[in-house]
């Protein structure tokens, strides 16, 4: 009870500190056309009914907590699930790129661990390369992914789903090596001692050592892949997805439906995570590790 207490305890606080702070900087952004909308209509409020007028703003500069929590629930609870203006809808869309951009990063970045710890060729020529490879913005390769991949007739799902891929394998590849060179000298000394194969090395020693290193990189990678899946839909011009929710928003100044889907995206991050740990615990149990 006490460890729950803890845990729960911290997170509500930075919670409740952060809806305070999203409270005040609402108050600030949209009390400058507040008081224009005010002063071409010769009123002039109390400050109470003045706060309450920036904080119930159609089309606000920020919305408040409160806007997009109602707005979040009514679309995603009020609507029905093949609505266009369902969040479920639009998370549903992409999702389903996150999870094909996130299948093939983990796949890729497992293999390219695989040929670096057992290739020193590709140690010394193949890394560098990786790591420059994610100090390229997602926003300028996006573009360009689509628009290649467009000309060779391949749309839909598959160029969100490599732009997803691009940014979830660097940190499967950089845990999985980090993993995979884990076990102790006395550990592979003790395998050459019984005169282990190196598929027997590698299978009996270096995997189990690396599942944790797997799936905690799995966890930074997942979340990766939904940015990327929302990044992608940006420059398609689609109509459904979260990204596809935001573009609209932004175009017709609907900035509490453009936080909501925000949030949306947000909620779906969280459970990919969640769900990425939870097999990563059931995985490690099942190999005979001990629960922390």
């Amino acid at each position: 009870m006490d460890r729950l207490r803890d845990r729960i305890i911290p997170v509500i606080t930075i919670l409740l500190v952060i809806v305070a702070a999203w409270y005040a900087f609402a108050v600030y952004m949209n009390a400058p056309f507040q008081r224009d909308l005010d002063r071409r209509a010769g009123l002039t409020p109390g400050t109470v009914e003045f706060v309450g007028k920036t904080l119930s703003q159609p089309k606000p500069t920020m919305p408040a907590p409160h806007q997009v929590a109602q707005n979040f629930f009514e679309n995603t609870f009020l609507r029905k699930v093949t609505s266009a203006r369902s969040l479920v809808y639009h998370s549903w869309v992409t999702l389903s790129s996150t999870l094909l951009g996130f299948t093939f990063g983990t796949a890729l970045g497992i293999l390219i661990a695989v040929g670096i710890v057992h290739v020193i060729a590709l140690d010394r020529s193949l890394m560098p390369w990786i790591i420059a490879s994610q100090t390229i913005p997602i926003l300028a390769v996006a573009p360009m992914i689509i628009v290649v991949l467009a000309a060779i007739g391949i749309t839909g799902l598959i160029p969100k789903a490599l732009i997803s891929t691009y940014l979830s394998f660097f940190p499967v590849a950089v845990g999985m090596v980090k993993g995979l060179r884990s076990p102790d000298l006395m550990h592979l000394d003790l395998m050459h001692t019984y005169n282990a194969s190196a598929s027997q090395t590698f299978w009996k020693l270096r995997v189990p050592a690396s599942v944790p290193f797997l799936f905690a990189s799995m966890k930074v990678a997942v979340a990766a892949s939904l940015v990327g899946a929302i990044v992608g839909e940006l420059p398609t011009g689609a109509v459904a997805g979260i990204g596809a929710k935001l573009l609209a928003g932004s175009y017709y100044s609907q900035t509490i439906d453009m936080w909501a889907a925000l949030v949306a995206g947000s909620v779906v991050a969280a459970m990919l995570v969640v769900l990425v740990g939870i097999v990563g615990k059931v995985v490690e149990r099942s190999m005979g590790g001990r629960p922390a």
